[in-house]
Order: structure tokens, then sequence, then C-alpha cells
């Protein structure tokens, strides 16, 4: 199955170091005229917004015990302990902060974007950082998705400009393990950049949905917010692709390869946009680079274990899909499939410990109840058989 590559931020920061002003982005990478508007408003001010609902949790359990605890301190508290907000952990939409508090969710970036809107409301010294992890893939509505990582810091040392708590250190929020963040680079990002990362992942989201119209303004605005966001430009041009105007694809995806021409993602989906537009020998030069960035395309024992379940092949899939969970292990659909080929090789436990792996690899409350259910009737038809 050919797929598209977009790239899809995990969660995000804000920037607390001053920045020069960006340029203008190049008004001819936009083609207005060609989508319709969208179904709702697009807009940077809505991200870190607080709604009335924010201000009142404010209010009734932070701002009136500021005297005998630090802000920073009774923020963590009160967002991450179990005891209070009881947060959920959602991979499949970005939410923008009033919305990722209202639905107790969100993936990575809606979480941080929540917690620094609660931190800017409270005085609350904030910074963000990308963090360098091995890279990670995703796969939704035909997209392929590269999931970046990214925390956020609340507070200074004592003794800095501000005073933010007991702490004898700033504090920083992030969804891995310490063991796992040790020793790896992490990259402060400005406000800006965060406002693109947050458009583009709605943009993503919204053309892995069908909704090529609104994936073309979140992407848009992304590239407003922050014409060096590359990651943007290379969305839109997957956009442009999806709507049928490879001439312009080629115009967005130039101008990301001109800024990294070792990005396997961009090559790859400018080798397509070159094929559509029948310059094969242009394609087949990008594709021959991108073997050399990329030996083995994302998700390429998946979907060859996919083709060999489909040809009645199930000990070559159980093998390649092996293959996939030993490169990528927690890709809950890859755990799903070799489920189903143990199955079909009569290999009972491991079936039913497949499954269980797709349900706590799932991205999502929604998939880990659909993995559950599967489970369930796999279970009861083996009890049947077995009766």
């Amino acid at each position: 199955m050919k797929t598209l590559a977009a790239i899809l931020t995990c969660c995000a920061l804000l920037g607390g170091c001053a920045t020069p002003p960006a340029p203008a982005p190049d008004a001819s990478l936009f083609a207005d005229a060609r989508f319709a508007p969208p179904s709702a408003p697009v807009r940077a001010a809505d991200v870190f917004a607080l709604s009335p609902e924010m201000k009142a949790y404010l209010a009734g359990g932070i701002e009136g015990r500021m005297l005998v605890r630090g802000r920073t301190e009774l923020l963590v508290d009160a967002l991450y302990k179990k005891s209070e907000l009881k947060l959920d952990y959602d991979s499949v939409l970005t939410r923008n902060a009033a919305q990722a508090f209202a639905a107790r969710s969100g993936n990575c970036l809606s979480l941080v974007i929540m917690t620094a809107a609660f931190a800017k409301e409270l005085g609350i010294p904030v910074r963000f950082q990308s963090v360098v992890t091995d890279e990670l893939w995703g796969r939704n509505g035909g997209i392929d998705f590269v999931i970046d990582h990214i925390n956020i810091t609340l507070g200074q040392r004592i003794g800095g400009a501000h005073w933010a708590g007991p702490f004898t250190e700033a504090v920083t929020i992030d969804f891995l393990p310490p063991a796992d963040l040790r020793g790896q680079k992490q990259h402060v990002l400005s406000e800006a950049t965060v406002l693109a990362m947050y458009m583009n992942n709605r943009a993503a989201e919204t053309l892995a949905q069908g909704r090529i119209d609104d994936a073309y303004w979140f992407a848009r605005e992304a590239i407003v917010q922050d014409p060096g966001f590359v990651r943007a430009l290379n969305t839109l041009g997957v956009i442009y692709r999806r709507h049928g105007d490879p001439g312009l694809a080629e115009h967005a995806l130039r101008a990301a390869y001109a800024k990294q021409p070792e990005n396997p993602q961009i090559v790859f989906n400018l080798a397509q946009v070159l094929a559509d537009l029948g310059r094969d020998g242009e394609a087949a030069g990008l594709r021959t680079r991108l073997a050399q960035l990329q030996p083995q395309a994302p998700f390429g024992y998946l979907d060859r274990g996919l083709v060999a379940l489909r040809n009645g092949d199930a000990k070559a899939a159980r093998d390649l899909l092996l293959r996939e969970v030993d490169r990528a292990p927690y890709n809950a659909q890859t755990h799903y499939w070799l489920a189903v080929a143990y199955a079909r090789l009569g290999e009972v436990p491991l079936a039913r410990e497949q499954l269980e792996l797709a349900m706590q690899t799932s991205a999502s409350r929604h998939d880990h109840d659909i993995y559950a259910a599967k489970l369930e009737r796999y279970q009861a038809h083996l009890t049947r058989a077995t009766q």
C-alpha cells in the first residue's frame, strides 16, 4: 500500500527566550482560492487560551493555597497527581489547552500546552524543549507519521529572576521515564514553533480524516506562525498532492527540500509528486537517494506481513511481523496482526499475548477498548471450541 509521509509532533513546548522576529512567509506557497473556508476558525490565539472552567479551577484549587505552598509545586500536584484531575493520555487528537482540560485527556502536545496555559496565568516561568529520541512512527488514514517528543520545564532555580516554589531546581514534566531521557539532547523551542507544531498536528490529523480543506488551513497557519518550520512545508505538500495539485505540491516540497535535503520524508513525498508529474527520471533519482537515507522503509515489515497474510502464508507473515515488533515494539497494529498470524498457525497462547500487547500499546482509550473486545471475543471462541 502506498502511503504519504507527514510529520506529527507528540508533545510540544514553549520557549521563554527572546527570539528575533520571524520572516514573513512566502505567499507563493499558498493557494487559498482553491480551498473551501475552514469548518471552524483556525486561530493561534485559541491554543493557549484559558476557558472559564480553567480559570475557576485555578481559583478554587490553586490560587487559594499559594500562601502555604509555591505556585509551581501546587500546579504540578493539581495537574498530574491522580487524586486531582486524573488526566489520560490519548495520542489520537491534538487538543488546545481548553479542549484538553475539558476532556481531561490529550497527547503530549495537548497536555503540555494545557500545562503552559495554566503556568502563564500564574506567572510561572515556562521553558519547552524538543527531546532527541529514537525515531517513532505512527500510521493513520493512509498517512505515515514521524512522532517527535517534547517536554516542558516550569519555574527557575531559587535565586533566579522569579521564585516559583520550594524546589531547588526547575521541574520538568515529561511522559517518558527519567531513565529514557538520561543523556538525550534537548533543544529549546520558541512559542512560534510550538504554535506551528500544534497547527501542523491538526493539519495531519484532519488530512487523515479526509478533511482536506480544513487540513490546508491548519498547515497554512503553521507556516504563518513559523515560516522556518520545515515540517509544515512537508505537510502542505502532502495536502496539495491529496487535493490533486501536483504543481503546488512540488513547490511546497521543493521549499522543504532546499532546507532539509536529507530528510527521508521530504525526499519520499517529492519523489511521489515528480512521478505524478511524469518526471520519472527525477523521481527515480530521489528514490535512489531515499534508499541510501532510509534503507528500511517505516512499517516495511508490517506491510509485507499483511501481504503474506492476504496470500494465506501465516508463517511468513509471523516472521515478518516479529521483525517489525523488534524494530518498533510500541505499535498496536503490529501486535494485532501478529496475533492474527499466530491464531492462524494455531499458537493460541502467543496469539492471546499479542492481543494483550495490542491493548496495552493502543494510542487511545477507544483503540484500547477495541482490542479488549477482540481479546474477549477470541477467549470466548476458545472456550466454546474446548467445550
